[in-house]
This record gives C-alpha cells, structure tokens and sequence, in this order.
C-alpha cells in the first residue's frame, strides 16, 4: 500500500528522526566506554559502565528498533519498496545485522555495569571487557555511517527484481546498455562484500563473547 504524501513526509521525519537519534546515542556510547577504558580515575569509570547500560536499553535499543520499523514502513509504503534497489536492501541487512548484535551486546554491557556497581576495579582488570565495549562501539558508528551514506548516495542502481517489477508498470526497455549491466554486477559483489563484513563481526563477536569468563 502507497501512503498518501502527509502520511510519507511523517514516515520520513520519523525514519530521519530515530536514525540520527541512534547514531548520536552510539557516539555518546562510544565517548563512555573509552572513557571507562582509559580512565585512571576509578569512580568515573565505574560511572561511565553504569551509564553505559542505562543509555543501551533507555536510548540505543528503542531508537534502534524505531529506525528499523520506521525504514520498513518508508521502503514499503513508498514506490521506492524493499528489494527493488541495491542500496535499500543493503541498508536493511546492515540495520537487521545492527540490532542483532546490539541486543547480544547488551548482556556484554549489562555484565559490566553489574561489576561498577558491586566491586571496585583497578585500570587493569576486565580489560578484555572493556576493550570490547569499545571495539564493538566503534563497529557501530561505521555500520550507521555506512548505511547514512548509503541514504545519501544511493549507489548500485536496481535489482533484478527492481527491473522486473519497473517493467511491468511501464513498457520495457529495448534492452540495457554494457554499462548498466556492469554497474548492476558490481552492485552485486559490493552488496556481498558488505553482507560477508557483517557476518565476520558477528563472528568476531561471538570469538570475544568469550572473554566474559576472563578478567
């Protein structure tokens, strides 16, 4: 179904809304946990982990899952649809591939709060922990900025099914040029290379998922 033009234009607004939003609570993360990584101020970095849970699942979650409901409903409302261009369907991966790991994260962040608040740490224990908080912020300030310049750019023309169902609107083209096809197969190793990306996180992420048991 094809919204009406208010009812985009607010759509829109919120997609913009809770993207920004996300990414701006990430960079907040992001300053927390290198601060209680480099601090050498104890109580500030216990501070920095407690408020680092607090803002995951008050801010970071929610605005996550807005900004993914919201892009379902601008791509599927819209004529621009879901699978019809490459940069779309990239973007969604990315943001389903975000959240996923931001909810396994979150046990990670909550771990550590739970250690600021009951035990009184040095600047060298839990470093793996830490480190990982880190590392996994950083992850996602790329993975939004990637799927922002996406938004901005929209590279990598359409899908085959984009062409297909394009076709079945208007009457089809006498046939695509070299160019378009070459574009169209570079779209697809780009769109694989940043799918294969995420996959090696969520590996990697799971690989330092095991430094819980280490301090």
């Amino acid at each position: 179904m094809i919204l009406t033009p208010r009812l985009r234009r607010f759509s829109l607004l919120a997609h913009v809304t809770f993207s920004v939003g996300w990414l701006g609570s990430i960079v907040g993360y992001l300053a927390l946990a290198i601060a209680g990584l480099t601090s050498q101020d104890a109580p500030l970095a216990r501070s920095a982990y407690i408020s680092m849970e607090l803002l995951g699942w008050a801010v970071i979650v929610p605005f996550s899952l807005a900004a993914l409901l919201s892009g379902l409903v601008q791509s599927l409302g819209t004529e621009w649809g879901l699978f019809r261009h490459y940069w779309i369907l990239v973007k969604l991966v990315l943001a389903v591939g975000a959240t996923i790991i931001l909810l396994l994260h979150m046990s990670v962040v909550s771990h550590m709060s739970g250690v600021a608040r009951e035990t009184t740490f040095s600047s060298g224990d839990f470093g793996t922990i830490r480190i990982q908080l880190v590392v996994h912020g950083v992850g996602g300030f790329l993975v939004l900025l990637t799927a922002t310049a996406l938004s901005i750019y929209k590279p990598w023309g359409m899908t085959s099914y984009g062409r297909r169902k394009r076709q079945e609107i208007a009457a089809p083209s006498v046939g695509l040029s070299r160019t378009s096809v070459s574009g169209t197969r570079w779209g697809t190793y780009a769109m694989f290379g940043i799918v294969g990306l995420i996959l090696l996180f969520l590996i990697l992420h799971h690989l330092l998922g095991g430094g819980l048991s280490h301090h």
